[in-house]
Formats: structure tokens, sequence, C-alpha cells
């Protein structure tokens, strides 16, 4: 006696061939439509977090010393994406720090970027 097979999708019992999964074209689409949309959703998280990583690379190599100020010219040419961050840190006097993990930077004026080092008082304003 053999059990009932059932649609993986619906649960519906599935009639036809016995390697069968979907009782009908329209749950095999729903099902395979769900599984594109998964990898996509891990396919940007992926690359969002490929971004980050560069991005605190790009930070760490343009500043070995912890504090460096530099034109905004020379991250956006090693590739620096200013839309991806961790934590946005502002401090008592109104100025805006952008973290990337464990390095951060601030807009200044005239185009210049000062890239510091992550400090334990940071921790305190979160944004």
């Amino acid at each position: 006696m053999s059990q009932a097979r059932t649609c993986t999708q619906c649960g519906t019992a599935i009639v036809g061939r016995s390697d069968k999964r979907y009782c009908s074209d329209s749950c095999r689409h729903l099902a395979n439509n769900t599984v594109k949309l998964q990898n996509q959703h891990e396919r940007r998280i992926l690359q969002t977090n490929a971004a980050l990583r560069k991005n605190r690379s790009i930070l760490k190599q343009l500043s070995p010393q912890g504090k460096t100020t530099l034109p905004r010219q020379y991250l956006e040419l090693a590739g620096f994406d200013f839309r991806y961050l961790t934590q946005v840190y502002r401090t008592q006097k109104g100025n805006t720090y952008h973290l990337c993990y464990d390095y951060g930077y601030m807009l200044l004026p005239e185009e210049k970027v000062l890239i510091v080092n992550w400090q334990p008082y940071m921790e305190q304003s979160k944004v």
C-alpha cells in the first residue's frame, strides 16, 4: 500500500507521475519563484557585506595611523561606496561620523574627509 503524495507547495494530493512534486503548473511556478526571490535576498545580503568589507579596507588602507584628513576623491577613486555604513555617531558638538565597523569618516568642507578609528566613547551615542 503506497502513501498518498501531496504537493510540496500547497499540500493538495498529486495525481500523475511518481516523481511529480507539484499538483499544478501554478504551484510549480510559485515554488520556483519563491526560491528565486530567496536567492535574490541572499545575493543582496552578500553584496552588502562585500561592500562594507571593501569600505572598511579602504578606510584602513588610507588611514594607517588612525586619524587622517584627505580629499574625498581618494576614497572615490579607491572604490569607496558612501551608501554603505554600519553606524552613525554624532558628537556633542553636532559633528556626524559615518562608521564602517571600526573605522569611520566625517565629511569636511572643501570636499575633504577625516578618517578616524572607532573609539569606545562612540558606543554611547547611536543614531
